[in-house]
């Protein structure tokens, strides 16, 4: 799957994998060395995270039940907790520095499909 920005017109990810289920959940993304540049973690459903175990920073993107983005949260390191958004149903986790690079913020339409062109 593939995650873009629809308002920018950037592409925040060219790999997208799903966590949906409870285990793929708890896992996450620990246990990785790196996230690489091209790739995503999708948590459904997810209203906050925690970097605890995992051995790089991270984006993260909170997304809600239209995949509008309510809030952002850039270069998040290890061993750390963000604040629930209540308003969140999924979250992108991504690798630091896609948030700036792509100029994604709060209101955003974010589209994750199976298809090469948006």
């Amino acid at each position: 799957m593939r995650a873009v920005n629809r308002d920018r017109g950037t592409e925040l990810a060219r790999r997208v994998e799903k966590a949906d289920t409870f285990w793929a959940r708890l896992r996450g993304l620990r246990g990785r060395a790196v996230l690489p540049q091209v790739e995503a973690l999708w948590i459904i459903p997810c209203r906050g995270v925690h970097t605890r175990g995992m051995a790089f920073p991270i984006d993260v993107v909170f997304l809600d039940g239209t995949m509008k983005v309510v809030a952002v949260e850039e270069n998040l390191p290890p061993g750390r907790l963000t604040a629930l958004r209540w308003k969140a149903r999924t979250v992108l986790e991504l690798p630091p520095g896609t948030v700036r690079r792509t100029a994604t913020g709060a209101g955003d339409q974010i589209d994750i499909n199976h298809g090469e062109e948006m």
